[in-house]
């Protein structure tokens, strides 16, 4: 008999969530970075061990925030979606900075998403905390309200994860497996490779350019050689933001290119030439049409 169910990842954002997944599942399916609201779509990552007969689908939620406009009250309401459908709660806080009123805030939230659902919370970066910090900071995560157990963890060093996942399987439901056991993810190819491009603008820009771009792949194409093209586009928001992505003597798009394309061959498992252009795409976060087609629902 095997067991698959749904694990809803909530938390501020910024608090390991998309690198706890990645952990989980052992593929990078989900990007990284240390700016807040990096995830802006739910994205399942598929956790399948055929010797225990369990499937994990873990879903990296968007950090729960006030909405600002349109694309982040989308993301809003498809947290408290996805987490009134999941089979267990998965509550991420950051050992290092304890628990604070957002912790709490998110906890009542997901006692009211769905009392009878079991909510575990985990808390992440617990190998960078000395013995007088650790015992405080799981005494106050146990205490959050609606929590169940609590287990300490480190998401980017895998410390704690084998109890967690057992935890996991046991709290699932029996029922045949959702994806194929070799499936790491949901994600379409293009979007999973859009999402590694927009990972290394993340981690390359500051101020307003993260939370204002995009990316979009436009093509992919396999040459009898092994090499593989990836034509793509970043948008920016203004003009401004475009030649702050292109940087001086284009510099900061060369960059990002680097970065990318590095991480686009390791996805890939071939060489990759990328076409990367940066075009303005104004108030592209309030166009529901648009939203609509990039899967921000």
């Amino acid at each position: 008999m095997t067991s698959s169910g749904f694990v809803g990842l909530a938390g501020r954002p910024n608090v390991g969530k998309s690198t706890l997944v990645n952990a989980l599942v052992g593929s990078h399916v989900a990007i990284v970075s240390v700016r807040p609201q990096t995830t802006r779509r739910a994205i399942r990552g598929v956790a399948t061990d055929l010797e225990a007969g369990r499937q994990l689908v873990l879903v990296d939620l968007p950090g729960v925030q006030r909405p600002r406009d349109e694309m982040t009250e989308r993301m809003q309401h498809r947290v408290e979606r996805e987490l009134a459908d999941s089979d267990v709660a998965l509550l991420v806080v950051n050992g290092e900075e304890g628990v604070g009123a957002g912790d709490r805030f998110i906890a009542r939230s997901l006692l009211a998403a769905g009392p009878q659902i079991p909510i575990i919370c985990v808390v992440n970066k617990a190998d960078r905390l000395g013995p007088n910090e650790m015992v405080p900071a799981l005494a106050d995560a146990a205490n959050l309200q609606g929590v169940d157990e609590v287990f300490p963890i480190s998401a980017r060093s895998g410390e704690g994860l084998p109890p967690l996942l057992e935890r996991l399987g046991e709290l699932i439901p029996e029922g045949p497996y959702m994806y194929p056991p070799e499936d790491s993810s949901d994600q379409s190819s293009e979007l999973l490779l859009a999402e590694l491009i927009r990972e290394q603008v993340l981690n390359r820009t500051r101020q307003e350019i993260p939370h204002s771009v995009e990316v979009s792949v436009l093509d992919v194409t396999p040459r009898e050689d092994g090499l593989v093209t990836v034509k793509a586009e970043i948008w920016a928001e203004t003009e401004s933001q475009k030649g702050i992505l292109i940087g001086k003597g284009g510099a900061k798009i060369g960059e990002i290119g680097t970065g990318a394309r590095r991480s686009l061959e390791r996805e890939l498992g071939s060489q990759v030439h990328l076409d990367l252009k940066i075009r303005v795409r104004r108030h592209w976060r309030r166009d529901e049409d648009l939203l609509d087609r990039l899967g921000i629902e």
